[in-house]
């Protein structure tokens, strides 16, 4: 089996593609080894100590490693841990690991009914433009709400704490939203 590597626009993370499908559908990102225990392969990456952050996509893993860290020291313990977990056909997530909910956050919306289809050309945006090439670079945005004219996004995977990931909200989705829904006036990330 053979894994490949491909850096990302956040030079902490790399993407690790195992030539085969990770999440039959969603995405999931594990920001601490507690959030890392319902998965065993998160759970052994986390182990290597040196790792932040690690979030599986539908075809890639993306580990997060922490600042001062080089990823020659950790890539062949991640490439072993990765290689071992899918040559074994193992279980991504350990029994009832799998029916997780994401955590609510803080800054939460509820959209305004009147809304609806401002918000209905938000997500389609977001899931046909904007995630698609998010996920190229190990990554994944998920729309949070709208509240007059803001969109607020998280970024999760390579693209959290990413030091491009401000200038793809503003630069790049905050214009295709505007440019396609005028009611959009801004785009922030929580």
């Amino acid at each position: 089996m053979l894994i490949e590597t491909e850096p990302t626009p956040n030079p902490a993370t790399l993407k690790f593609l195992p030539g085969r499908k990770v999440m039959d559908n969603g995405t999931r990102d594990f920001a601490s080894p507690e959030e890392a225990a319902a998965s065993p392969l998160a759970e052994a990456i986390f182990t290597l100590g040196d790792v932040t952050g690690v979030f599986f996509g539908r075809d890639f893993v993306s580990v997060t490693i922490a600042p001062g860290v080089d990823w020659a020291e950790v890539k062949p313990d991640v490439l072993g841990i990765l290689l071992d977990h899918f040559s074994a056909q193992m279980p991504l997530f350990k029994q009832g690991g799998a029916d997780f909910t994401v955590p609510s956050e803080e800054e939460s919306f509820t959209d305004n009914p009147e809304d609806a289809d401002i918000v209905a050309q938000i997500r389609e945006l977001i899931d046909t433009r904007v995630r698609p090439a998010v996920a190229n670079d190990g990554g994944d945005i998920v729309y949070r709400g709208f509240d007059k004219g803001k969109v607020y996004l998280r970024m999760q995977g390579a693209c959290a704490g990413c030091p491009s990931s401000t200038a793809t909200l503003k630069n790049g989705i905050e214009q295709l939203l505007r440019h396609y829904v005028p009611e959009v006036t801004e785009v922030r990330s929580v």
